[in-house]
């Protein structure tokens, strides 16, 4: 079940989340003081790299029939296409560089390489997504009407064939975005006319029509008599960066812990709990520089998430701000390498293609999907937080709610019995100190 109170969830009281949101307001306003020339030559520069290396694919391609020049046109274009997608034209239409007042680099100004328009996608994503993040029944990216990805999803007959639908979407990714806004189902459900979908759907069609024209007709018919062989170079790139961007996007919401909520958490919500919220539903992956570029920075999704107007460059410098604030509350910081969260993402993927009476986990306390719910099944751990010193004199104890939680696998019961005593072997390791007294 998802969270209906993240406060009861994290177990933090209410001074500890204004403490959080003030935090992490002096970190926006401490970075967003120190933007200048740096953060501008850095775009700029990223904006010249990636249109040379998309004129040097195309160059490349013209004589794409010799074996060499196709596999270097598909390689410079498919990178070409990653970063205008992802760490360009994701982060420009997010007013990430709107401060600059560059009429050329600016949200309301910028068309981006993809099937979808950028102001569909601005409403969808930005607002939509970014508002209501992972708030079941209001952000519709979570699995994007046609995948399941956590047990309040009721399971019906379609998600046997999740697997075949999942490589569908990861494919023709650019187009499920491109059609995603428009809504057709709300259209055949009955829920919506076709008056008030036409102008979204019109819109995207001639979209998608320029792409193709340029991709399938103009430029391989520059190419001459490599015709041909320029159209499935094209549709290389452009089925390259469909399978990264959906790779990148999926293992930043739905690896194991990216947390769920209900319209109740929502309802209630104050700003603080809002970058809880973030903080509780996004996940990062390890990467080194070029791996961070390519993904347009959204390998650190949780700082993205709450800051999604920073500048994408100045995200990896918050991320250890962020981490800190985490570790200092006994929150947990969900990150690893990016092919363990693909392989976590894959395997919920597959798991949920199932009902859930042949789901082994608790539906409180599932890899892909937790609730506070968890904690009033073991109501013993309620009454015991133990404190305790070390030699320095600090605090040595473990919060008896989240941040244990987070680093003890795989249920929340085993985790409760062994923290109130029934293995003292293994407490020993996580006690600096013998606790020394229960409150």
């Amino acid at each position: 079940m998802a969270i209906d109170n993240i406060k009861a969830y994290s177990h933090l009281t209410d001074e500890d989340i204004r403490e959080i949101g003030r935090r992490l307001d002096a970190i926006k306003e401490e970075f967003e003081a120190d933007l200048g020339e740096k953060d501008v030559r850095y775009i700029k520069g990223l904006i010249r790299t990636q249109r040379y290396m998309e004129i040097a694919g195309r160059g490349a391609l013209l004589f794409s029939g010799r074996k060499p020049f196709w596999l270097a046109g598909v390689t410079l274009l498919s990178l070409s296409k990653i970063l205008e997608n992802l760490e360009i034209g994701h982060n420009v239409m997010h007013g990430q560089w709107d401060w600059m007042n560059d009429p050329e680099i600016h949200s309301t100004t910028w068309e981006w390489d993809n099937v979808c328009p950028s102001s569909q996608w601005m409403h969808t994503h930005n607002f939509a997504h970014h508002k209501y993040t992972n708030i079941l029944g209001m952000d519709t990216d979570v699995g994007y009407g046609v995948l399941r990805v956590t047990r309040d999803r009721k399971w019906a007959a379609m998600h046997s064939f999740q697997p075949v639908i999942n490589l569908a979407l990861a494919t023709l990714f650019q187009w499920a975005v491109g059609y995603y806004d428009v809504e057709l189902g709300k259209v055949a459900a009955g829920k919506a006319t076709w008056k008030e979908t036409a102008p979204k759907f019109w819109e995207t069609t001639r979209k998608a029509g320029t792409q193709m024209l340029r991709d399938y007709i103009l430029f391989p018919a520059l190419s001459g008599p490599n015709f041909f062989h320029t159209v499935s170079a094209n549709a290389t790139a452009n089925f390259a960066r469909s399978v990264w961007a959906y790779a990148v996007i999926f293992c930043g919401h739905f690896p194991d812990e990216a947390e769920t909520f209900t319209k109740e958490q929502w309802k209630n919500e104050t700003r603080d709990e809002w970058y809880l919220r973030q903080m509780l539903g996004s996940a990062n992956f390890r990467g080194g520089k070029i791996l961070t570029i390519l993904s347009g920075n959204l390998n650190y999704q949780i700082e993205h998430h709450l800051y999604p107007d920073m500048p994408s460059n100045r995200l990896s410098h918050i991320g250890e701000r962020v981490q800190a604030i985490c570790e200092e509350f006994d929150l947990p910081y969900n990150t690893d390498s990016f092919p363990a969260q693909l392989v976590k993402v894959q395997r919920t993927l597959l798991k949920l293609s199932l009902p859930n009476k042949y789901l082994a986990a608790d539906r409180d306390n599932a890899p892909e999907v937790r609730s506070n719910a968890a904690f009033t099944k073991y109501p013993e751990v309620e009454s015991k937080v133990w404190v305790g010193e070390n030699e320095s004199g600090e605090r040595a104890g473990l919060r008896t709610g989240l941040g244990l939680l987070a680093k003890l696998r795989p249920s929340v019961k085993e985790a409760m019995l062994n923290f109130t005593g029934r293995t003292p072997e293994w407490r020993s390791k996580v006690v600096a100190a013998e606790p020394q007294k229960a409150v």
